[in-house]
């Protein structure tokens, strides 16, 4: 029993050393998209919206968006994800997706952006801006395991732990103080740890496909008749769509559908895609799917929460369960919470390793620490800035902050990893 104990204590280390700046990376972007909207909310104004009783006429908005935007094409119409945030209207326009910012009480276009925090952050924490052939997706997908090894493996070398759930050790020097809080935070964090980590497997095998789960819970399009529509007809669907009766037809299509995103066809054998929140909890807006014919908006195609396979119903609710949006904004602040403590646990698990060495050892290991991770963090940032440059055509200024951002968070470790334990 003491050997193994030994193994998993030395798998549970190795993971939390030589992973560590690639698995802070997933842990903390993961944190912040939990409340990425709200950190939008807080530093753009004009994604901002007040609720009233009676929304604006949707196409009475369009018009609107037509004016201001009369060479572009619109794809998608999102849905506010919180009451106090504005609907995003995709418009593509001279090869570049332009999120418009449209208040549905007002009408009002308050604003556009090629690319918000919470598209961001997203992105980041989605695949690493390495979007070639799921190299990233698997990169970040990975760690899920990862999570899910070192947190069983703990529970495993860490005697009593049931035991030490308000213990942490202040006054007998920093090496157990480091000790302490990693496992006191560790202990709390457990269920938090089995649930990100057992969502995000699930990820993994849908993104593979495993048991043929991709093909069940993501159903193809339904294929319409070619419309008789020319090239330029087709690229105005977005702004002659009677949006009004395609809300009114997919409500009726489900029981107390509330329709939340409308998506355009990508081409001339596609419906318009609906999709919207019932009765059904736990799952996402698209747990119930409407396809509508673009011209006739008879429905050709429909998937309700209430019929779903079990297949399905997962794959709907672990975004949910996931980011914690499934309780509105209480439960993403909880998962905010616990995130930033999971965060917290790759950080003072360095830290206690570190201080564990002697001297020459810790040089030398802190030696291929660096080596690695400096690697992979140059990778990392080589493909957001090329992302940023060429699929959003960031400005400068923005291009600035965001690296400034980051040469603060780089400073700050550096200060801690590099100067103050090595000193």
């Amino acid at each position: 029993m003491k050997k193994l104990k030994k193994i998993f204590f030395q798998l549970h280390s190795w993971i939390g050393i030589n992973l560590s700046i690639l698995f802070f990376v997933v842990c903390f972007s993961g944190t912040l998209a939990t409340i990425a909207r709200e950190i939008d909310w807080i530093f753009r104004p004009d994604i901002r919206v007040s609720v009233q009783e009676l929304k604006a006429d949707k196409n009475e908005i369009v018009k609107k968006i037509e004016k201001a935007y009369p060479d572009g094409v619109i794809t998608e119409w999102e849905g506010g994800r919180m009451p106090y945030l504005c609907d995003l209207v995709s418009v593509e326009k001279e090869g570049l997706e332009w999120y418009v910012f449209v208040n549905p009480y007002t009408g009002e276009i308050q604003g556009a952006t090629t690319l918000t925090f919470q598209r961001f952050i997203r992105d980041f924490h989605y695949y690493f801006f390495i979007d070639y052939n799921n190299v990233g997706h698997f990169m970040v997908l990975v760690f899920a395991f990862m999570l899910f090894i070192v947190t069983i493996t703990a529970l495993f070398f860490y005697k009593n732990w049931w035991k030490k759930l308000f213990e942490l050790k202040i006054n007998k020097g920093s090496a157990v103080l480091f000790r302490s809080l990693h496992r006191l935070v560790g202990v709390w964090s457990v269920p938090f740890c089995l649930l990100i980590s057992i969502t995000g497997i699930w990820y993994f095998i849908e993104r593979t496909n495993t048991a043929n789960v991709s093909d069940v819970a993501n159903p193809e399009t339904p294929k319409i008749e070619t419309l008789d529509l020319d090239e330029t007809s087709f690229s105005n669907l977005g702004f002659t769509v009677d949006y009004n009766k395609v809300v009114s037809t997919a409500e009726n299509a489900i029981p107390n559908l509330k329709v939340k995103d409308i998506k355009l066809p990508k081409n001339l054998n596609s419906p318009i895609y609906v999709t919207g929140k019932s009765d059904v909890p736990l799952v996402r807006y698209r747990a119930n799917r409407v396809w509508l014919h673009p011209l006739t908006y008879d429905v050709v195609g429909i998937q309700k929460a209430t019929e779903v396979g079990a297949k399905t119903l997962i794959n709907d609710s672990a975004d949910m369960l996931h980011f914690g949006v499934w309780g509105g904004l209480i439960t993403k602040i909880i998962w905010f919470f616990f995130g930033l403590c999971l965060s917290t646990l790759v950080l003072t698990g360095i830290v206690i390793r570190l201080k564990k060495k002697t001297k020459k050892e810790a040089d030398l290991k802190v030696a291929k620490w660096n080596y690695f991770n400096i690697s992979v963090v140059v990778l990392l940032f080589g493909a957001m800035y090329y992302t940023l440059v060429v699929k959003y055509a960031l400005a400068p200024y923005q291009i600035v902050l965001i690296t400034g951002a980051f040469v603060i968070l780089i400073l700050l470790a550096y200060y801690v990893f590099g100067y103050k334990l090595k000193k």
